[in-house]
């Protein structure tokens, strides 16, 4: 995996990252598990958790994206 610099930051992030705009409507928390542990395991370090691409933003889906991924990542996620 390749790595850049993040702005003027010290923190080197993948030049791919995961997409997580269906997690909460699509798909559900076993599902991100595995696309979370996938990821990890490829060496992609950071999640993108915009919920405006393909489909319209939605109230019942609000803050989801960010609950899957606080319980995928309590034990995969070195953060």
């Amino acid at each position: 995996m390749q790595y850049v610099t993040l702005g003027h930051s010290d923190l080197n992030v993948s030049n791919i990252c995961l997409g997580s705009m269906t997690w909460g409507s699509q798909n559900n928390q076993l599902d991100a598990n595995e696309q979370i542990e996938f990821a990890l395991a490829n060496g992609i370090n950071y999640i993108d958790t915009a919920e405006m691409y393909a489909v319209p933003p939605s109230a019942q889906s609000y803050g989801k994206t960010e609950t899957i991924i606080g319980h995928g990542c309590r034990s995969s996620c070195d953060i």
